[in-house]
């Protein structure tokens, strides 16, 4: 593609034969940069894996990664922290135990390097104590996980039957007794959703002491089956821009109110969350690594929360 691109003649659509194999990867020219130009506190962007097994309606990680769930050689991606020299690491996979068996593998290894590390993956991955013990010992400081609902047949009409609700209180318990920082991320605007769902959400998780939390207008990403269907019944409000600002702005016509209502909702919802006494009442005070990062992330979406925030302008925080 780049070599038609230096002679002008680029076509409109490259497409591989088949899926490359994540392994003898070339290594970032770490060299190459200056780190005297950067923070003290630096995390390095690892990837082990690309991919997800799991077809949730309205993910898009298929079409943009492939099929199928590939991982790279426990072996490289300890060569590759090495040559970083770094001790923060955010391994940047769709899913980081796509394979449980080869993740195990990689904490494994990570043990003796002595790095903090985060991450995301399922829910349901916290319930296996013997995989969570693992990750505590290998160095894991904070896990981000899509639970998208605290209702169940919402779940459902997602195809993310492998997060149950009932089973989220002990998800929580296991990441606090363990001190892991985690932070949850949720979608507001599925068709079987009330307009309940907000205040009963805050209240799961104000009862949960949840430390970081994210809400994301569901928005249907071109080539995935939530976006044939909203095409289908005439439901897309601007389907130029819809891949503009996902998450941010509403572009769908909701089942139960007005886009501009949901939009509102959410922006409710992120405002009350990330309010002071909120906070105060959440968040333990911050004497170890994992409660800082909560403290840290807290402040900081706070500013987006802001009714006058200007929340596409991610430069601005």
């Amino acid at each position: 593609m780049l070599e038609d691109a230096a002679r002008g003649r680029l076509k409109k659509v490259y497409r591989a034969d088949h899926l490359q194999e994540l392994k003898n990867l070339p290594l970032p020219r770490y060299d190459l940069l200056n780190f005297r130009k950067y923070s003290l506190f630096k995390a390095f962007s690892i990837q082990s894996s690309r991919g997800c097994p799991f077809k949730c309606e309205f993910c898009s990680e298929r079409f943009y990664l492939g099929p199928s769930y590939r991982y790279r050689p426990v072996e490289e991606v300890i060569q590759e922290i090495k040559r970083s020299k770094a001790k923060n690491i955010l391994f940047a996979d769709s899913n980081f135990a796509g394979k449980i068996s080869h993740t195990m593998e990689l904490m494994e290894a990570l043990i003796p390097l002595k790095v903090r590390w985060s991450t995301l993956w399922p829910a349901y991955l916290c319930n296996n104590e013997k995989f969570m013990d693992l990750a505590k010992r290998s160095g894991l400081l904070h896990v981000n996980i899509g639970i998208e609902s605290i209702d169940q047949d919402i779940l459902s009409g997602f195809n993310k039957r492998i997060n149950q609700v009932k089973e989220y209180k002990n998800i929580l318990h296991n990441l606090r007794k363990r001190g892991i920082s985690y932070s949850l991320d949720f979608i507001f605007g599925c068709d079987t959703e009330k307009e309940s769902v907000f205040e009963s959400t805050l209240v799961f998780l104000k009862e949960e002491k949840v430390p970081v939390a994210y809400f994301n207008i569901l928005t249907p990403h071109k080539g995935t089956p939530l976006y044939e269907r909203m095409k289908a019944e005439n439901r897309i409000i601007d389907i130029y821009d819809i891949g503009r600002w996902p998450g941010i702005h509403c572009y769908i016509r909701p089942a139960y109110c007005s886009a501009e209502k949901l939009e509102r909702y959410v922006k409710e919802i992120y405002s009350e969350f990330y309010s002071y006494s909120s906070i105060l009442s959440r968040l333990p005070w911050p004497v170890t690594k994992a409660n800082i990062a909560s403290w840290v992330v807290n402040l900081s979406e706070r500013k987006v929360s802001r009714p006058e925030a200007a929340i596409e302008d991610f430069d601005t925080y």
